[in-house]
């Protein structure tokens, strides 16, 4: 196997031509492809990173791409094979790496999708191909730090990198450790997957309870929307129906429980879009022209 594949090395210029220098390393000749900025002398040491192109030429390159041999980073999905995996983009122009198949889930829906990451490094196999590894559990752990109970309630945003039974695990933006509880989210986060939510707790190891749904003052967003909408469309801009209807009203009516049909008219009386008068809801601004 060779062991420079992957890494930073540093070889001697043994040929030259128009388009590029040749670069040997232990035996093994590697093409550095002429940039028009830097340029080399027969005898020359080069340093520069070693590895197999699309097209299976051994190359070097000087532009050094953060995930190396033993060295994690973050890299972008850009493809996937349902019978191989999903390619990587690691900053190089004519190589892509591949995280296998058997590094993800058994479930192909909750594959990467292209745009979303991981955070790999590289693996050299017996035959020198190279593939995409992902992160264990200890480098995410020791990238982490532990969160503190100021958090609570704070918006934040993560990449999803484990999805067990009991949840999933993120790593924040700002490196914290998270987990979404199967009942704090309506669906899976894919891996690879940059998700946001906020923090509903702190636990003793510092990792962040995270909850993906929406605060109750957001949820009503679509319940408000919901009713603006039928006012709206109503020849008086009005209906009779206020926060003292009988809930079994308001549910044929609307579809929506009576808490969900007072914190919506409640939303939208503190944006003075209604008010509520003589058994009515009303619309504050209501246009005479819009009647059906």
């Amino acid at each position: 196997m060779n062991q420079s594949l992957g890494n930073v090395i540093t070889g001697l210029v043994t040929d030259i031509n128009e388009k590029a220098y040749f670069i040997q390393k232990d035996g093994v000749t590697y093409k550095l492809l002429k940039n028009g900025e830097t340029t080399y002398q027969l005898g020359d040491t080069v340093e520069g990173f070693a590895y197999v192109a699309m097209n299976k030429d051994t190359m070097m390159t000087q532009e050094i791409p953060e995930v190396r041999m033993g060295n994690y980073s973050w890299a972008t999905v850009i493809d996937t094979r349902k019978d191989l995996g999903v390619f990587m983009d690691i900053g190089l122009p004519d190589k892509e790496l591949v995280v296998s198949l058997d590094e993800l889930p058994t479930l192909k829906h909750l594959w990467p999708k292209k745009g979303d990451r991981l955070l790999i490094t590289i693996r050299v196999d017996e035959k020198d191909r190279m593939w995409g590894e992902q992160a264990p559990e200890s480098v995410f752990e020791s990238m982490s730090r532990k969160g503190a109970e100021e958090l609570n309630n704070q918006n934040i945003t993560g990449t999803a990198y484990r999805l067990k039974l009991v949840g999933t695990y993120i790593l924040t933006e700002d490196n914290y450790l998270g987990f979404i509880h199967p009942s704090e989210r309506k669906d899976e986060p894919r891996l690879g997957e940059v998700v946001s939510g906020r923090v509903i707790g702190v636990r003793n190891d510092g990792i962040l309870n995270v909850s993906l749904m929406p605060r109750a003052h957001e949820a009503i967003s679509d319940d408000a929307g919901m009713l603006l909408a039928i006012l709206e469309r109503t020849h008086t801009g009005s209906f009779p129906y206020t926060d003292k209807s009988d809930p079994d009203e308001i549910r044929e009516r609307f579809g929506i429980s009576k808490a969900q049909f007072k914190r919506a008219l409640g939303n939208l009386m503190k944006q003075r879009k209604i008010t509520q008068e003589n058994g009515e809801t009303k619309l504050v601004d209501f246009n005479t022209e819009t009647e059906e």
